[in-house]
């Protein structure tokens, strides 16, 4: 049967495919090729989609960091190392380290104290903030971080301290006084890696700072002394100690970060200020966080190897206060229909503890050499490797549960 059409004016009508074959052989493009076995019918009930070839796999929560933030675990442990071994095998490395003080704080910490926290308070939006703030959702999460970190965590704390440490006062009043003191510096370091709101931390991070100043000292002397009314010390907190330490170690790099923020979005643009800026300075981060545990550890390296012990005594009770308060929180979070980026940042902001101002108070209330001062610095050893490894944990949690 001829496939040409008999009347050249009237319009061209295809042949019957169901009766007619074609011999005429052309080449198959890719586009062809992936429809050709999916149309096989001339009823639109019977056509198969096309299939489309397969896509890339994302990438993987590890491969999505950065080099310095996909190794950190690797650095944290390097700078705590070379930390031990120089305060044990370099002479006079702790007298040296503590020898100048910036507000009784040794001046190559406070450097580094300084330094870390100054990248991550430029990232806020603090011209944006007042709209956070109109938010009712925000204000009832205040309301629940307060509740968690200034009652839940510190007498969660106090209760590990006398089931881990019944018999060792010195280390548990360390214990205690970690406990006490509120995160205000490496919260921000970890909220970044686990992706939650800059906006909404910095808010957390100064409500815990004005209460640290009022809250701590009462704290502190009411857990030590009143709980414990055995107990022969005989601490003396100071207001305008405390107050004096949060002010400066957060004070000086949330003004720097402030009058960088409002001069270069002034003087340049935002598109400079965030692709050009903020990459450049972004890894000072991590990296005053490696230089602070790493003097950190040298200032107290032969503590810690002479007195394994008591070090890993302390170590089971924060391991135990990290995980179960950071859990708890993130699960409350979920339960209560928090967004990730808000649960994530209240996880974190209550399961981290700051660390140097329970150092320094320990060092100022019983000595160098005391116990207090010993659970004081086990507090970074474990929490640094403990909350990191929870950032990798958190991520890779939510991306097969699909928090929003």
């Amino acid at each position: 049967m001829s496939t040409t059409n008999p009347n050249p004016s009237a319009p061209y009508q295809p042949p019957d495919t169901s009766t007619t074959t074609t011999t005429t052989e052309k080449p198959t493009t890719t586009t062809e090729a992936i429809t050709t076995t999916s149309i096989t019918s001339n009823d639109p009930e019977k056509q198969t989609p096309p299939s489309l070839p397969p896509c890339a796999p994302p990438k993987s929560t590890f491969h999505s960091l950065s080099l310095l933030d996909r190794f950190l675990a690797l650095w944290i442990f390097l700078a705590m190392l070379i930390g031990v071994l120089l305060g044990n095998f370099v002479p006079n490395t702790g007298p040296a380290l503590h020898r100048g003080t910036f507000f009784d704080v040794s001046v190559p910490i406070a450097v580094g104290l300084l330094v870390m926290m100054y990248p991550i308070l430029c990232k806020v939006k603090y011209e944006s903030l007042h709209k956070v703030f109109q938010e009712k959702e925000v204000w009832v999460q205040l309301a629940f971080s307060i509740v968690v970190n200034w009652v839940v965590a510190p007498l969660f704390m106090l209760a590990l301290s006398w089931a881990f440490l019944p018999d060792e006062e010195g280390l548990r009043q360390g214990l205690i006084l970690v406990g006490v003191a509120r995160c205000i510096a490496m919260v921000l370091i970890w909220n970044n890696l686990a992706n939650g709101s800059s906006d909404y931390c910095a808010i957390l991070v100064a409500v815990n700072s004005l209460l640290q100043i009022v809250l701590f000292a009462p704290l502190s002397l009411l857990f030590i002394r009143v709980f414990d009314p055995n107990s022969s010390a005989a601490i003396t907190i100071s207001y305008s100690t405390v107050a004096t330490s949060v002010g400066i170690f957060l004070g000086i790099p949330l003004a720097a970060a402030i009058l960088t923020r409002f001069a270069l979005l002034y003087l340049t643009s935002p598109e400079f200020y965030n692709k050009k800026f903020i990459p450049v300075i972004s890894p000072l981060s991590l990296i005053g966080l490696l230089y602070t545990i790493l003097v950190l550890f040298a200032s107290q390296g032969k503590q810690v190897v002479h007195q394994i012990v008591s070090v890993v005594r302390v170590s089971a009770p924060l391991v135990v206060y990290f995980t179960v308060i950071f859990f708890a929180t993130l699960w409350a979070c979920r339960r209560l229909g928090y967004k990730y980026e808000y649960g994530v940042t209240q996880s974190f902001t209550a399961a981290s503890n700051n660390f140097e101002l329970a150092i320094a108070v320990a060092v100022a209330a019983f000595g160098a050499d005391s116990d207090q001062a010993l659970a004081a610095t086990v507090g970074p050893l474990i929490e640094v490797p403990v909350l990191l490894g929870l950032v990798y944990g958190v991520r890779w949690v939510v991306k097969r549960r699909g928090w929003e």
